[in-house]
C-alpha cells in the first residue's frame, strides 16, 4: 500500500464530507448516532467475533492481562457504546450558537458563531469503544473524523465501523464524515499528523511516548495532555474524614488512569493523625507508599522516596507521600512537580481554599473533592474527546464545545465604512 496516498485520499474525503457536515442539522445528526446504535446492537455477535480475533492474536503476541482487558468487548461494554450514543445524541448541539450579539455605533450587529473544527484526526490505542466515542462526539459537534486505533484492535475496529457507516447512510450524512484507517502501518501516523491542508486538529490517546512524538512531529494542532501527576493536599485545617476518603479513594478508584492521584501532601500538623491510619488502608489495598523523610518518621516501614518519584506518573498502586511544613510549601511543590492536569485540596479554610484556586495553574483545580471527577462525564460533559493540559483552546476535558471554535458574524444592512 502507497500510505501517503492511502492518507491524502482519507483526507481529501474527509475535507469534502466536513464541508457538508458544518451544514448538518442537529436532528440528521442525532439520527445518524441512533442508527449507529442501532446497528451496533444488531451486529453484537459479528463484533464480538471480530473482537475474539483481536484477543486471540493479543494472547498470541504476549499482551499482559490489563491491555487484554482494556481489548475486550462483552456484552456489557457493548451494551455501553450503544448508551453512549443515545446519551451524546441527547445533549445540546453547541453548533450554530451566536452569543454576544451587539450593536456597535456604527450599526452593524457584531457577534459569534459556534461552529465545527472541520477535520479531526484521532490516534489511539487498545480500546476498541473509544472508536464510538471519538466518531459520536465528532459527529455531534458537527466535524469529520480520521479514526485511527491500534494495531490490536484491527478487526473490532473495522466491524465498528461498519455500524458507523450504516448509521451515516439510513441519516443521509456523508459516509466519509467518519473513517476508520483500514491499515496497521506506522507510518499512517506520521502522514496524518502532517497534512495541515485537510487536517484541522489531531487528538492523540494513548501511552506518553505516543503523545510526546505526535506533538513534536504534528503540523497540525494538537490537543493532548502528556502526565497526569495528580495532587491531594491534606491542609492543617482538614476534615480528617473527609481527607481519609479522598485521599484513598483518588489512588485506588483506579491505577491506570490520567486522573488518579499519584502524589499525597500532608501538613505537619495532621500528619501523625491521618498518614497512619491512610497507610494501613493503602497497605490493604496493595499500593507501595515512598514518602519523604519526615512522612518516613511516622511511617518507619515504607520505602524512601527519591527525587524522580515527584515527577513521576505511576499508573500503578504506587504513592509518593510527602509531609509538609506550611500551605505555601505545598503550593510551592505542586506548582513545580505537577503536570498541570488536577491538583486537589482539602481544608475547611475558605480563604486557602481560594488561594489554592487562585494560585494552583492546573487544567482541574479541587477543593474537597477526589482527583477522580476530572472527567468529562463527571463534569456533565456527556462524554470527552480526551484531556487537555493546554491553554489555547481547549483546556481540561474536551467534549462537545472543545470540538468547536467560534467565529466573528456580522450584521449590516448596507452599512458602510465611514
Amino acid at each position: 500500500m502507497d500510505v501517503e496516498a492511502y492518507v491524502r485520499q482519507l483526507g481529501q474525503q474527509a475535507r469534502a464530507a466536513s464541508r457538508k457536515m458544518m451544514a448538518a442539522s442537529t436532528a440528521d445528526k442525532d439520527k445518524a448516532l441512533r442508527e449507529i446504535a442501532v446497528a451496533i446492537d444488531a451486529q453484537r455477535q459479528v463484533i464480538q467475533a471480530e473482537n475474539a480475533r483481536d484477543l486471540e492474536a493479543g494472547r498470541a503476541s504476549g499482551l499482559d492481562t490489563a491491555l487484554l482487558d482494556r481489548l475486550e468487548l462483552n456484552m456489557s461494554r457493548i451494551d455501553g457504546m450503544i448508551e453512549g450514543l443515545h446519551q451524546v445524541a441527547s445533549l445540546p448541539d453547541p453548533c450554530g450558537e451566536i452569543t454576544e450579539l451587539n450593536y456597535r455605533p456604527s450599526g452593524i450587529q457584531v457577534g459569534k458563531k459556534r461552529v465545527p473544527l472541520g477535520v479531526i484526526g484521532i490516534i489511539y490505542e487498545s480500546r476498541p469503544n473509544v472508536t464510538i466515542d471519538a466518531a459520536s462526539l465528532c459527529l455531534k459537534a458537527g466535524n469529520a473524523s480520521i479514526l485511527r486505533g491500534g494495531k490490536e484492535a484491527l478487526h473490532s475496529n473495522q466491524a465498528i465501523a461498519k455500524c458507523v457507516q450504516a448509521g451515516l447512510a439510513r441519516a443521509g450524512l456523508p459516509e466519509h464524515a467518519v473513517q476508520v484507517v483500514e491499515t496497521t502501518d506506522r507510518a499512517v501516523v506520521g502522514a496524518l499528523i502532517t497534512m495541515p491542508e485537510y487536517v484541522d486538529v489531531i487528538v492523540p490517546r494513548g501511552g506518553k511516548g505516543l503523545i510526546e512524538r505526535i506533538s513534536n512531529d504534528a503540523k497540525v494542532s494538537v490537543i493532548k495532555h502528556l502526565d497526569g501527576i495528580c495532587h491531594v493536599y491534606i491542609d492543617a485545617n482538614a476534615d480528617l474524614d473527609k481527607a481519609y476518603n479522598i485521599a484513598l479513594n483518588s489512588k485506588t478508584h483506579r491505577y491506570g488512569v490520567c486522573n488518579a492521584m499519584e502524589t499525597l501532601l500532608v501538613h505537619e500538623g495532621v500528619a501523625a493523625a491521618i498518614l497512619p491510619r491512610l497507610a494501613e488502608a493503602y497497605s490493604a489495598e496493595g499500593v507501595e507508599l515512598r514518602g519523604s523523610a519526615e512522612a518516613l518518621k511516622l511511617l518507619p516501614n515504607i520505602q524512601k522516596a527519591s527525587e524522580e518519584d515527584w515527577d513521576t506518573e505511576y499508573l500503578a498502586p504506587i504513592l509518593a507521600v510527602k509531609v509538609v511544613t506550611s500551605f505555601d510549601e505545598a503550593l510551592a511543590h505542586i506548582n513545580r512537580h505537577s503536570s498541570q492536569h488536577t491538583d486537589s485540596i482539602v481544608t475547611e479554610n475558605f480563604s486557602l481554599a481560594r488561594r489554592f484556586i487562585a494560585e494552583i495553574d492546573s487544567a482541574s483545580v479541587m477543593i474537597n473533592a477526589s482527583t477522580r471527577f476530572a472527567d468529562g462525564f463527571e463534569y456533565g460533559l456527556g462524554a470527552e474527546i480526551g484531556i487537555s493540559t493546554d491553554k489555547i483552546h481547549a483546556r481540561g476535558p474536551v467534549g462537545l464545545e472543545g470540538l468547536t471554535s467560534q467565529k466573528w458574524v456580522v450584521f449590516g444592512d448596507g452599512h458602510i465604512r465611514q
